[in-house]
């Protein structure tokens, strides 16, 4: 039996912040494969926390350009998914721990 990789990594930002301190919303980053019930089921099975709601949202990839001797060369970055996880009132993520 595989197991199934669901967080891929937690994402914070400035703005991310914001949403942690005024509406208890966390953000990872998540396989492109999994639904909102795999995702909600994962976090509060790793985190011991209750979840309110999840969004989701597929990121596109973004073009890259590299100059060489050769010329230029164009490439695509993979797209990923984006999730966004409410939790209850009382509870909260210590994802970074506290230094």
């Amino acid at each position: 039996m595989k197991v199934k990789k669901i967080i891929v990594k937690p994402l914070y930002t400035e703005k991310i912040a914001g949403l942690q301190e005024k509406l208890n919303k966390y953000v990872f980053q998540v396989a492109n494969d999994v639904n909102k019930i795999e995702i909600k089921s994962e976090i509060e099975k790793r985190f011991e926390v209750k979840v309110k709601s999840v969004h989701t949202m597929n990121m596109p990839g973004k073009m890259r350009q590299q100059m060489t001797k050769k010329g230029r060369f164009y490439g695509r970055r993979p797209g990923w998914k984006k999730a966004v996880v409410t939790l209850e009132k009382d509870y909260h993520l210590d994802l970074f721990g506290n230094a």
